[in-house]
């Protein structure tokens, strides 16, 4: 990585993000997509290019860290989020970003991946979730739909797929959004708010897989089908969608109902209006991924679904050291290990 001096400021521009090394990824790819938009975002976020780290574990999303001019580590399959909040906690001054996906996150990761988003490191957390394992050239992923045909499920997926949004807050993530690739202004606003966000941001980021699964996530994004399938979450709005923003979500007590608002007289005012610090309600929205009402399935929620400012884990492990060092000073690592409670055997 070229190193910026920090002692003038210096505009950064997407260039200084992108190494020299060639891009490899298949043709059609939804990797190159999210590789530009984060590139894109960078020179705007403040930070000082030595202090961006990238951690990725193992698949073709993990091949990330050799196309971001930064430093990284090209890690252990299903322990990239291990490796990152090390790295957090030696260097809490460093922007830390972990790229993974879906199985590298949710199979072999995947006790790693909850205790992270319980903890709170301040890290950002991009789960590229193609549906697939792509890199061992097409078995199915703890997200493959049920009844997946793949090379290991030959007569269908007999599994249930993981929800990740629903995964995440139940791990007590303080930051969930979900996004995809074949929308780079959305994908730029997410992230920046992802890095905004002081503590864990995890961000699932639908993307295509042009070999394996081709055209899985096409209905949110295309210009037929998006605004029937897909539905995009602002603080403060109301949930509309439709090709004409006719129809609406409203609460009927507890349950989440699908409603027209031309046919059935009802007003903006009395839809369910989107508060991305309300817990419960972000539990619902996650299940919007299965759950269908009058046998319409509801769209898919794309944006920030959940957002809570908490401590940080590095910020209370920081106090905690200090304040043990002013009451029992800087102990050896001998002492600290023996601890307090020990007794020689004569």
């Amino acid at each position: 990585m070229e190193t910026i001096a920090t002692n003038e400021k210096i505009k950064l521009t997407p260039k200084d993000f992108a190494p020299e090394a060639d891009v490899k990824w298949c043709p059609g790819c939804g990797d190159y997509s999210i590789l530009k938009q984060v590139q894109t975002i960078f020179p705007d976020l403040g930070v000082p290019k030595e202090n961006f780290v990238f951690i990725s574990g193992i698949g073709c999303s993990s091949r990330f860290t050799y196309y971001m001019d930064t430093y990284g580590m090209h890690s252990i399959h299903g322990r990239a989020a291990a490796i990152a909040s090390g790295v957090k906690a030696a260097n809490p001054e460093l922007s830390v970003w972990v790229i993974s996906g879906d199985g590298d996150s949710l199979s072999i990761g995947g006790n790693h991946f909850i205790h992270l988003m319980r903890k709170n490191f301040d890290i950002n957390y991009l789960m590229f979730n193609n549906q697939i394992y792509s890199l061992t050239k097409g078995q199915y992923s703890p997200t493959s739909e049920k009844g997946k045909i793949t090379k290991t499920s030959p007569y269908g997926s007999i599994e249930e797929p993981f929800n990740s949004i629903e995964l995440a807050l139940s791990a007590k993530a303080s930051f969930v959004a979900r996004t995809l690739d074949r929308d780079p202004k959305h994908m730029q606003s997410i992230l920046k708010k992802a890095h905004a966000h002081k503590g864990t941001s995890f961000v699932e980021v639908y993307q295509n897989c042009p070999v394996f699964n081709d055209g899985a996530f096409f209905a949110f994004s295309d210009k037929e089908t998006k605004n029937e399938e897909a539905i995009r979450l602002e603080h403060g709005k109301p949930l509309l969608f439709g090709n004409n923003d006719e129809k609406g979500i409203k609460l009927d007590g507890l349950t989440p109902v699908i409603v027209n608002l031309q046919e059935q007289n009802i007003s903006v005012d009395d839809l369910w209006i989107h508060d991305e610090n309300d817990k419960t309600k972000a539990i619902f929205i996650s299940r919007f991924f299965d759950t269908t009402f009058n046998d319409v399935a509801f769209p898919r929620p794309f944006g920030v679904i959940y957002s809570q400012e908490r401590p940080v884990y590095e910020e209370i492990l920081s106090a905690q050291i200090e304040a043990l060092n002013a009451s029992k000073g800087r102990m050896s690592l001998d002492r600290i290990l023996s601890g307090e409670k020990t007794w020689t055997i004569l």
